[in-house]
């Protein structure tokens, strides 16, 4: 046996020892445990690590979008975020996983839903593999899918920031995380058409990260710009307030990647794991030095807000590929990806697009890139079929978005007055100040 096997069997035997102390005992009282047990004890265990791992995403979100705006909306931003995480929760477990996971189809694959709520018999209570082998529970399974489905909205929280009505988001971010999210999920995890077409997106660079980019490009285009940002053909800087607040963010947003993607393997098969780890990590770092040497060539001063976001566009380009690609290709498509979110952020900036943290660069444009580089860099893999999963994607969720905030536009609003938005959320929409003791800005 060579080392490699060894491991695969010593790392689940450790965890269960760990885990569930005399989960089997002899007559003489010593633990007996089967391969087949301690690899379900160990997959279980490694997804529930990485769905906390996912949970801490939220705080870096939440922290990276407060530090890049204002601090007169720093409350309304937080607010947002603590509301998505509950939103996302609940519809999933209302609607959401069995729309993504409908088991059988009703639209030759455009369509399924299994039932409302939650809930599981005994006997069904493991997944199993093909070959009947348990690969972890249905409320592992469960938990796990349920903490990505918050994140396509929180993508158009940074996005809208800032002049957005709370109560329309808030109404946007329930129909859109219950209904789009995990029904255009289902055409690929839930084994769904393009599943059956070969379209391939490991952990979300287009079912997570794109999904919410779509959305936040459709709330941009109908809200229009902050107030004072763009005068005449000039572009006026609105900087964010809390730059260490922003670098703690992506910080937590690479940390949780490790969930986002590790998690994504869905077992905790060292080799495998381990491989998306250093494909993630080496994403990101490339995604640093890609946006840093751009914005500082282009700016012609090294620029904190790109670099950061520079973390996070090598991160949400890996996402698709991490299992797929090489170590190599995963430096480069971390490398591009870097250098497109800052002609992205310059980009839409000049076409008047005002998205104050670049979650559209970001998370739609960046996200686009890593679903096609699998097609690229992955020679299993299909390079027109992810083309057409990407215009699939994008035509079906803006469309979608562009309809529900055209809908709450047209009846409740969904831009606060101009009022409101000089004084800030934090005042108009809370009552309240994240900065109680200090006088914010009001410009």
């Amino acid at each position: 046996m060579n080392s490699s096997n060894k491991n695969k069997i010593i790392l689940p035997l450790l965890i269960t020892m760990i885990a569930l102390p005399g989960v089997a005992l002899a007559s003489d009282g010593a633990a007996t445990v089967t391969g087949a047990t301690a690899t379900y004890v160990a997959n279980n265990t490694w997804m529930l690590v990485a769905t906390f791992l996912v949970f801490v995403m939220h705080l870096g979100f939440a922290s990276l979008e407060a530090g890049l705006t204002r601090s007169k909306n720093a409350v309304n931003i937080l607010f947002k975020n603590t509301a998505i995480i509950s939103i996302g929760l609940l519809t999933y477990a209302a609607v959401g996983f069995n729309l993504m996971y409908p088991g059988d189809f009703s639209m030759a694959g455009f369509f399924g839903f299994s039932g409302f709520g939650i809930g599981v018999s005994p006997e069904n209570m493991m997944v199993t593999g093909d070959d009947g082998v348990g690969i972890y529970t249905y409320w592992t399974d469960f938990i796990f899918q349920a903490m990505f489905a918050a994140t396509a909205a929180t993508v158009v929280s940074g996005a809208v920031a800032e002049r957005i009505k709370l109560h329309s988001f808030i109404i946007f971010s329930t129909i859109y995380v219950a209904l789009v999210y995990p029904w255009v999920g289902s055409w690929k995890w839930g084994g769904g058409w393009l599943d059956a077409k070969g379209f391939y997106d490991f952990a979300g660079s287009t079912l997570v990260h794109s999904v919410g980019g779509w959305a936040a490009l459709a709330g941009v285009l109908l809200l229009g710009p902050r107030l004072g940002k763009y005068v005449g053909n000039s572009i006026k800087p609105i900087m964010g307030h809390n730059m260490p607040l922003a670098t703690i963010g992506a910080f937590l947003l690479w940390l949780g990647w490790f969930g986002f993607n590790g998690g994504s393997v869905l077992s905790a098969d060292p080799a495998a794991v381990s491989f998306v780890f250093v494909t993630t990590s080496l994403a990101a770092a490339a995604g640093i030095i890609g946006a840093m040497v751009l914005s500082w060539i282009l700016q012609k001063k090294p620029d904190l807000s790109m670099t950061l976001n520079g973390t996070l566009a090598g991160l949400v380009g890996i996402t698709a590929g991490a299992d797929v690609v090489s170590v190599m290709s995963s430096i480069i498509i971390g490398f591009v990806a870097g250098m497109l979110v800052v002609i992205a952020v310059m980009g839409f900036d000049r076409i008047k697009i005002d998205d104050p943290v670049g979650a559209i660069s970001v998370h739609l444009v960046c996200g686009i890139w890593g679903t096609l580089a699998v097609g690229i860099f992955s020679a299993d893999h299909s390079f027109a079929t992810q083309f057409i999963g990407v215009l699939a994607y994008g035509v079906t969720c803006f469309v979608a978005a562009f309809v529900i905030f055209f809908a709450l536009k047209v009846t409740l609003g969904i831009r606060v007055s101009e009022e409101e938005e000089m004084g800030g959320l934090d005042v108009g929409e809370h009552g309240m100040a994240a900065y109680a003791d200090f006088e914010a800005k009001t410009v």
